[in-house]
């Protein structure tokens, strides 16, 4: 896997790794934005909970910085989806992980970030979903949405279900890079940091109903 990868944690497990460096650790939040502005990494596992700057402001000034685009955060959290996790998301984080994850778990995630897709699998969708079940849509918080296409706004809503790209090739019956293509022109237009931030968007919006994906 080319590239680097910042960690607040798991440092000597991926640094052991051949094709991952670790260029940085920090102790608390703001010292870990500090080091991801200087060594722009392409991943930074960020603890949900850390002294001085929280794990959820900390990604939210990560994802604020356009000279720190390319960065993908990962969320560490002990509690599972929890509001922390949520609001990370919301934050522009990629993606999250339990901290008791197995190291084989935690390094095919990180390969799954540094492509650029979000670590949200299926059964973590299904959860995304059933907070969103209690939410009314908020339409007026949508710019951009008009401007989907209607392939657009269907792949968008098929990456809302968990489907990859490849699944949303099979159902709509394109080639998986024509779906990457859709996927990315509607992040491009909704503002979307991510995949991540692209299937909040379609809940948060109304564009998929939580109530009707089952």
């Amino acid at each position: 896997m080319p590239g680097s990868s910042f960690s607040v944690s798991s440092a000597a497990l991926l640094d052991a790794e051949e094709g991952i460096e670790v260029v940085g650790e920090a102790a608390d939040g703001l010292r870990g934005v500090e080091l991801v502005r200087t060594e722009v990494p392409d991943i930074a596992l960020i603890d949900v909970q850390m002294p001085v700057m929280t794990g959820i402001e900390a990604t939210r000034r990560i994802a604020a910085d356009p000279a720190l685009a390319a960065v993908r955060v990962v969320i560490l959290t002990n509690y599972g989806l929890d509001q922390y996790v949520f609001d990370a998301l919301r934050a522009g984080a990629g993606g999250f992980l339990l901290k008791d994850t197995e190291p084989a778990d935690l390094l095919q995630a990180i390969e799954v970030v540094a492509r650029g897709e979000a670590l949200l699998s299926p059964s973590v969708t299904r959860t995304l979903i059933g907070e969103f079940v209690s939410r009314p849509p908020d339409r007026t918080g949508a710019p951009g949405l008009e401007h989907l296409t209607r392939r657009e706004r269907e792949v968008t809503a098929l990456a809302a279900r968990g489907l990859s790209n490849e699944e949303i090739a099979a159902h709509m019956v394109i080639s998986p890079l024509t779906a990457k293509t859709h996927i990315s022109r509607a992040m491009t237009k909704l503002g979307a940091r991510d995949r991540a931030q692209l299937v909040v968007f379609a809940y948060e919006t109304g564009l998929v109903s939580a109530r009707t994906t089952g």
